[in-house]
């Protein structure tokens, strides 16, 4: 099956939520309550339950890690470095910033599992675990400095950062759950995934990108370009086995977190441009994503 076809069921259920979010009763006010509860309990608890039970083999898995936090600190840097532009709206890239590292933890996970099975979903999980806490320091501290909030409050608070902590805790001490728990924490977190990705679907809206058009197509220049090729050097450079290397990618080509305008809404940002944003973002990750995959599978091994 091509990359594509491979994808496309967990695509097909971003369409789903589009579509009953525009033509049944079922509208905005439904989806931003299911963002609240995917954002606040569902994601958190799949987060925490999937590295809780991966085991984290920090030796096998140090090249793995490298490539994808040094991944995340380029986009980091250059989305930082777009500030410094001539006309650049202090507020506008201080909410767009997050978008051009940010990704979709949604999405990875469900197209990891499909990529590359039960393992592809630990090695995925490990990215994860270490990419939120650093993406979300990063993508709170400009909209903390530009709106005066407590960024110390502001971290703390985060409920993807919270749960990423307890879940390596829990796992670095070893804690074992009863089976009645361990299952409920499981069929909370398969809950998470598709109601997550359709919610990314009901979300779905590009007005708010009239505001700042160019600095747009820089952060996600950054997003759909930059960050797949830089995960491919690194991968080469590091060395990493062809299953880790696609893993990794794929962790690069994501597109943006739907969160990310929630998290610019609450902290005094343009929700609107973000929003916009994210929406371009899933719609052009449908694209490079099999492109990039396509990419990597074409390059010697």
């Amino acid at each position: 099956m091509s990359n594509a076809l491979l994808l496309l069921p967990d695509f097909l259920l971003i369409v789903c939520g589009f579509c009953i979010c525009r033509y049944t009763a079922l509208d905005r006010p439904v989806w931003e309550a299911a963002e609240r509860l995917v954002y606040y309990v569902l994601f958190p608890v799949l987060l925490f339950n999937s590295i809780v039970r991966s085991p984290l083999q920090p030796a096998q898995t140090l090249s793995l890690a490298a490539s994808g936090v040094g991944m995340l600190l380029v986009g980091i840097a250059l989305s930082y470095a777009l500030r410094r532009g001539p006309g650049v709206d202090a507020r506008l890239h201080a909410s767009g910033a997050q978008t051009a590292f940010r990704f979709n933890s949604f999405i990875a996970l469900a197209l990891a599992e499909r990529l590359g099975g039960q393992q592809g979903v630990a090695w995925m999980a490990l990215l994860i675990a270490l990419g939120v806490p650093l993406c979300n320091v990063a993508a709170v501290w400009p909209l903390a400095r530009h709106g005066g909030h407590s960024y110390a409050r502001e971290i703390v608070r985060n409920p993807l950062i919270v749960s990423t902590v307890a879940g390596l805790i829990a796992n670095l001490a070893g804690l074992q759950f009863p089976e009645a728990v361990a299952t409920t924490l499981q069929r909370i977190g398969v809950a998470a995934l598709p109601v997550g990705l359709m919610a990314v679907g009901a979300g779905l809206r590009v007005a708010g990108l009239r505001a700042a058009p160019g600095l747009a197509a820089a952060f996600l220049s950054i997003r759909h370009a930059v960050l797949p090729a830089v995960a491919i050097g690194l991968t080469a450079v590091l060395a990493l086995p062809l299953a880790q290397r696609d893993i990794v990618v794929l962790f690069a080509a994501m597109p943006t977190a739907s969160s990310a305008y929630v998290l610019a809404a609450r902290m005094g940002g343009d929700g609107a441009y973000v929003a916009g944003l994210v929406t371009l973002s899933t719609l052009l990750g449908m694209l490079s994503i099999p492109i990039w995959l396509a990419v990597l599978a074409a390059l010697p091994s």
